[in-house]
């Protein structure tokens, strides 16, 4: 089975968050920030993932809507950390733009999903 585009995307990120959570915990960035990062960051792929074996067309939905929040929060983090000059302007606008990139993506997802679920009723 081939991975959907999405999929790889969302693998991307995690373990490019996960590569540079390790590299903040080196500088000695706050756990907290980089922990909140780190499971925001992952969690968007697992929730995609998971969807792959949703219970229905809601609980499919459901899991893309969730990844989509997460990936929300990781930018969220990302922009903390920025702003707190916890991360480098290069780190920041390489994940930036894989977290906007993602999110565009899941929007379009979840509404054409829900859209076509309508379509059912």
């Amino acid at each position: 089975m081939t991975d959907s585009i999405l999929r790889t995307k969302s693998k991307d990120f995690a373990k490019s968050t996960v590569l540079l959570c390790r590299k903040l915990k080196k500088r000695g960035t706050e756990a907290v920030l980089v922990n909140q990062l780190l499971r925001s960051g992952t969690s968007v792929g697992a929730n995609i993932h998971e969807a792959q074996y949703a219970q229905g067309t809601k609980d499919f939905i459901s899991k893309f809507e969730i990844a989509l929040k997460e990936c929300n929060e990781s930018e969220y983090w990302l922009e903390l950390l920025i702003e707190t000059d916890s991360i480098d302007k290069t780190d920041y606008k390489t994940m930036q733009e894989k977290c906007i990139e993602l999110r565009r993506m899941l929007v379009s997802s979840v509404k054409t999903l829900k859209e076509k679920n309508q379509e059912r009723l």
